[in-house]
């Protein structure tokens, strides 16, 4: 999924060289997400670095 590179959950795991889902998942659910035909995944959360420092303003 394109959006991974963007997600919050996304994790870079260091043996494999490849992002990893870090979404606090059951089985099942990690299995619709992996044989889901459409492209958008509903785990999808936004990854916003500067989103603390708007809320201290």
């Amino acid at each position: 999924m394109p959006e991974c590179e963007t997600c919050e959950y996304a994790r870079f795991d260091e043996e494999t060289g490849e992002l990893i889902c870090d979404a606090c998942l059951d089985e099942d659910e990690f299995y619709k997400m992996l044989t889901s035909e459409g492209s958008v995944c509903k785990y999808y959360k936004n990854f916003d670095e500067y989103k603390m420092v708007r809320k201290q303003n």
